[in-house]
């Protein structure tokens, strides 16, 4: 029964399905679709870039214990790693005392929280958080990319979308075809119930990405980047 539930549906294609809706509240969110739409200055970019910052040294900081792992370690590549990334962009960004200023949306301090709780005490659940933000960068974070290097002259890939940029990945559509395939993988390695309670974490992760937006909303209001 489940070798034939992980044949006709993928523990990826599940998470993907599960996510859906939330995944798309989050892309639609007003702070993206002004972001993306050009009607907020770069201080709200840069703002977004500070948060992730947070974001991605949760996701980051337990890689030694989670390649370990029989489920999260296949898909701990170092090869996506940001926070270095997301470092020099801030210098180029808000200049090299950016630590001094910069601190954490609430919603961004629940996040991390999350993503550090669950890497130590429930691996397969970090993998939803994991999953979420890593194939989104390679995906849609392109098109954040390409409006943020056209709005605010940004060198193609260079300093200011750093982050978007992954330079140790030459093919992203193969290095995501076979995370899905490793992905499908740890799957099979739980049971329906276990595969079940990280498809909601998935739902979650992009509730806690979600909420971040909108707080930068908050702080960014399009009305008032006229």
């Amino acid at each position: 029964m489940s070798a034939s539930v992980a044949v006709v549906n993928p523990f990826s294609a599940q998470l993907r399905t599960a996510s859906a809706e939330e995944h798309q509240a989050a892309e639609q969110s007003s702070f993206m679709s002004d972001l993306l739409g050009g009607r907020l200055g770069i201080e709200a970019y840069t703002d977004l870039t500070g948060q992730l910052w947070y974001v991605y040294r949760a996701l980051e900081a337990h890689l030694d214990t989670l390649a370990e792992h029989p489920v999260a370690g296949p898909l701990a590549d170092r090869a996506l790693l940001r926070t270095a990334a997301i470092e020099r962009d801030l210098d180029h960004l808000a200049g090299p005392d950016w630590r001094d200023t910069l601190a954490p949306l609430p919603a961004t301090t629940a996040c991390a929280e999350r993503i550090r709780t669950l890497a130590t005490d429930w691996p397969a659940g970090y993998l939803a958080h994991h999953y979420t933000r890593y194939l989104g960068d390679l995906s849609g974070g392109q098109i954040i990319r390409g409006v943020a290097e056209r709005t605010w002259g940004f060198a193609r890939k260079g300093d200011g979308v750093r982050f978007y940029v992954f330079e140790e990945i030459d093919n992203p559509a193969a290095f995501k075809r076979d995370y899905r395939a490793k992905l499908d993988a740890a799957g099979e390695l739980m049971d329906g119930a276990e595969r079940d309670r990280v498809a909601e974490e998935c739902k979650a992760a992009f509730g806690l990405n979600g909420a971040i937006f909108a707080e930068l909303a908050e702080h960014h209001p399009a009305s008032r980047q006229a």
